[in-house]
């Protein structure tokens, strides 16, 4: 090896030799690198020489002097007059033609969706007070003595436009007409009592075949419900029907209702004395003009006024009955 190295070495010092050296070499040993140098022989027969991986190829780029043509710049066709004014509404058909009959079933359940909901809420209001059971039961006699206004509406006619429940004001049923006269408007009003007072029945009746208490609690609290709202100030039930029997009456009941507020005071009388107040000095004073102010509004038959007046006292004095026998003496120690 030393030998050959030495060789090496004095090729190293005499290119001329190396060139003539390799003129020898035989045809068949063509595929041998020809080695202009001895620093590069050296080099591939060192075996400390360690390999490195040949270089990743440069990238192609413009030839040198030219530069790449802009690109231009992207812009957005502009629309027809036709195109822009019929395009949203043939979207807008197409989603109606697709959705409209999801979009009607959905409008049509609406109100019973509205209604549950409150009525769910409700209940779990008056439970946080008197506990669940008590609240299903008393959101059910307000369920009824709203159902007695809602068929009598249907009843006259009238369309009416959903049931809401409010906790702790009780319910309502909205609609845009009571009838088109005070007659009407009577119905209408005392339809609720009359149909809430037979509900109140149902506790009673279990009561009376159980013993448990609870129910003819029930049934004084419905009762109770349902003589409160023959007060006979409007927005009340009460004043609904003093519009066919006296209107001048309203004017008692709202006397009333300052007074209990006096005695004793709560958010609930505070705010039927605020409406009913407004409600009363607007009616009054349309009673001669406007659209429910008009003479043939409250134009009612004596016949007429008089069964008005013997449905409203003959509640009073059921529901007051009623009250009188479900009574429960309640002392700080069943508290």
């Amino acid at each position: 090896m030393a030998a050959t190295f030495a060789s090496i070495k004095n090729l190293e010092n005499d290119p001329g030799e190396v060139k003539a050296r390799h003129a020898g070499v035989p045809a068949s040993c063509g595929q041998i690198k020809r080695l202009d140098t001895a620093a590069t022989l050296i080099d591939e027969l060192d075996p400390q020489t360690q390999w490195t991986p040949p270089a990743p190829p440069a990238p192609l780029t413009e030839p040198a002097g030219t530069a790449a043509p802009p690109r231009p710049p992207y812009e957005q066709p502009r629309r027809g007059l036709r195109e822009r004014f019929f395009g949203p509404l043939i979207v807008v058909g197409a989603l109606l033609l697709k959705f409209g009959k999801v979009a009607l079933l959905f409008a049509t359940k609406a109100k019973f969706l509205a209604t549950s909901a409150s009525m769910l809420v409700s209940v779990a209001a008056y439970a946080l007070i008197w506990g669940w059971k008590f609240g299903v039961g008393f959101v059910a006699l307000l369920f009824i003595h709203e159902m007695g206004h809602y068929i009598q509406l249907r009843r006259e006619g009238v369309k009416p436009s959903g049931m809401l429940f409010i906790p702790f004001l009780g319910a309502v049923v909205g609609a845009r007409s009571l009838g088109g006269s005070a007659l009407a408007e009577a119905r209408v009003g005392l339809a609720g009592p009359i149909l809430g007072t037979i509900g109140c029945l149902v506790p009673a009746g279990i009561y009376l075949a159980t013993g448990e208490e609870f129910w003819k609690a029930l049934a004084f609290t419905g009762f109770f419900l349902n003589l409160f709202n023959l007060l006979p100030v409007v927005p009340l039930d009460g004043g609904r029907a003093m519009a066919a029997m006296a209107p001048w009456m309203w004017f008692v009941g709202f006397a009333a209702i300052v007074a209990l507020v006096f005695i004793a005071p709560n958010p609930i009388l505070i705010l039927i004395l605020v409406f009913g107040g407004l409600e009363t000095y607007r009616r009054w004073k349309q009673r001669k003009s406007g659209e429910e102010g008009n003479a043939a509004y409250y134009r009612v038959k004596p016949i007429h006024r008089l069964a008005v007046a013997a449905v409203y006292v003959g509640l009073l004095i059921v529901l007051g009955v009623g009250m009188d026998l479900t009574h429960l003496e309640r002392t700080l120690s069943d508290a």
